[in-house]
């Protein structure tokens, strides 16, 4: 059996091996049968959202049908961001939560999501016994009777999550005009909500949904509309969320983006400055800029990497009794708000530096001087090992030698999507573009998708 799950759930084409309606209905059986085997659970209580895909409503029945079946409460509560299921699983103190979506891929591809009862995405080990489980016969519960679960249509969800962030950041933000892009997705309700009660005024793109626009040329992918937008309107501070809302791309009142990168090191030495950085440390990913580990070690900051996902990035900072990590794609954690990324929280994060500082975004960004880099996608039919591919190792060794310690060279395979991304930085911009260009050429013609 082919593994399912990657490093953010399941995800596929919707509708089309493996991700049908099938698998979401057997998916939802045995997460209740590990639930109460493996780790104890007597009635299981499950909390499901979903974005606004097509093919949300398609794998969420059929998903709850399983659930359902195996004598599991189900807790509907609709599209909302991915982080909300994350606070509302804690919240109704389910013991999981499911989000239907695939983040910032196409309408076509979906995903499955899960989350812990504390409201972490789901560790290996325990995604492991789940698709353990779907490889053999079906021993799940078959609830009769009374004990079939019950389904709720939680209609209170929006509120609890809108309250959950304004009481994170009791901002007064009645002097910014706040640009949104929500992707025509997860965010396109809550997001202006969230803003709008903290006395902001919000110009809005991106939220009229219609189960086949998601992500299409808006949201944190794409953020020259909305660099357009704060241009146009004279906005003070631009925020585009992706299609499940736990990613944030920024963009400053002149016009610049904000990545990742930049937030971290905005927030990073903010509070270390104020002493709240726990362990004056700040967890990120190996696709972080260099520009981001010179900012932090200026200010005294120590940096750990991990691999890329915020997973790991999470299981990271819990074990080194970290509160600020994240991604430079958009994804922060601030772990004395939320055990998972949330791109509204995120942006709440550093209006607080704004207006604790008194400093528009474009001030509070001169602290990161980034490196040029360029990442390459190459489309691949297969995922062998980098290094068996012919002539990679040999090219790579030969340019980190050519940069001799200033800059970097990495290749990785994406978790969710059939690409090997190819990332090179260093001081001349044209020079890396040629090198990315080599070594991604060497990578189609032996293993691309023609």
């Amino acid at each position: 059996m082919t593994r399912l799950f990657g490093t953010d759930g399941i995800r596929g084409v919707a509708n089309e091996e493996p991700l049908t309606p099938e698998l979401a209905f057997r998916v939802g059986r045995q997460l209740v049968a590990t639930l109460q085997f493996d780790h104890g659970a007597d009635r299981v209580r499950l909390v499901i959202g979903r974005d606004t895909r097509r093919s949300g409503p398609l794998l969420e029945a059929a998903l709850i049908a399983g659930g359902l079946s195996a004598g599991a409460d189900c807790y509907s509560v609709g599209v909302l961001p991915t982080p909300a299921i994350a606070v509302l699983t804690r919240r109704l103190e389910a013991h999981g939560g499911i989000v239907l979506s695939a983040s910032h891929n196409p309408f076509e591809d979906n995903g499955i999501k899960l989350f812990s009862s504390e409201g972490a995405k789901f560790p290996d080990a325990w995604e492991a016994e789940i698709e353990q489980r779907l490889g053999g016969p079906d021993r799940a519960p078959r609830a009769r009777g009374a004990q079939i679960g019950a389904l709720v249509s939680y209609d209170r969800a929006e509120a609890v999550y809108v309250d959950f962030l304004c009481d994170c950041f009791p901002l007064d933000l009645s002097r910014f005009t706040i640009a949104l892009d929500c992707a025509h997705g997860a965010t396109y309700r809550v997001a202006p909500r969230v803003f709008r009660r903290l006395g902001a005024k919000v110009i809005t793109i991106g939220v009229r949904p219609d189960g086949t626009n998601i992500n299409a040329r808006c949201g944190a992918l794409h953020p020259d509309n909305l660099q357009r937008k704060v241009g146009a309107s004279g906005a003070t501070i631009g925020f585009a969320f992706d299609g499940d809302g736990d990613r944030l791309i920024s963009v400053d009142h002149t016009g610049e983006i904000r990545d990742g990168d930049y937030a971290l090191a905005i927030a990073g030495r903010h509070l270390a400055s104020r002493q709240r950085l726990k362990q004056n440390l700040v967890v990120t990913t190996v696709m972080a800029n260099l520009g981001l580990d010179q900012a932090l070690e200026a200010a005294g900051i120590r940096v750990v990497k991990t691999q890329v996902g915020d997973r790991y990035v999470l299981e990271e900072m819990q074990r080194l009794g970290a509160n600020l990590g994240g991604e430079q794609s958009g994804h922060l954690l601030f772990l004395d708000h939320s055990p998972t990324g949330d791109g509204i929280l995120s942006a709440l994060a550093l209006l607080s530096v704004a207006t604790e500082t008194g400093e528009p975004l474009a001030s509070l960004a001169a602290c990161l001087r980034k490196f040029p880099q360029v990442l390459i996608n190459v489309p691949v039919r297969s995922k062998p090992p980098i290094d068996s591919i012919t002539g990679v190792g040999e090219r790579m060794a030969a340019f980190e030698h050519e940069m001799n310690g200033r800059g970097r060279v990495l290749i990785r395979y994406s978790g969710t999507e059939a690409l090997a991304r190819v990332m090179i930085e260093g001081a001349d911009g044209a020079r890396i573009r040629a090198m990315a260009d080599d070594l991604a050429g060497l990578i189609r013609v032996q293993i691309g998708d023609r």
